[in-house]
């Protein structure tokens, strides 16, 4: 599976109060900031803590039912074994927590190569993806 997600080290994330830019915290409704989207190019979404995924669920709706195709961005306690699944929910960069080698994250893409169900970006469930082609 050829890596898409763009890896950054918590050194490369610039937060400069870019107006184009909207920090959006992990309890907050996507829904709601829908009539704004047009005015923004990337969306950081908050992971305070591993173990919480509610920025998944955002990344989704903002990809999916909302349609942004800015940049959505990971931050907080980002682990490269969630990078995968950042992915595939719709994220396009992930900022990761200080201390985890960049360099390893490749190994999780080349570990899990393909995928049966759809996701946020390949919509298209591979099986019928596999028909199509055929």
């Amino acid at each position: 599976m050829k890596k898409t997600l763009n890896i950054l080290s918590a050194e490369e994330h610039v937060d400069d109060g870019d107006p184009k830019v909207l920090q959006l915290p992990n309890d907050a409704d996507p829904l709601a900031i829908e009539v704004c989207l047009a005015d923004i190019e990337r969306i950081d979404l908050h992971f305070p803590k591993f173990t919480d995924g509610r920025a998944y669920s955002q990344a989704f709706l903002l990809r999916r039912r909302l349609g942004f195709t800015g940049d959505i961005r990971a931050t907080g306690d980002v682990l490269i074994d969630q990078l995968v699944q950042m992915e595939r929910t719709g994220f396009s960069s992930a900022v990761l927590k200080e201390g985890v080698d960049a360099s390893d994250a490749q190994r999780q893409f080349d570990r899990f190569a393909a995928f049966y169900q759809g996701d946020a970006v390949q919509t298209v469930p591979h099986f019928a993806a596999v028909t199509e082609s055929a």
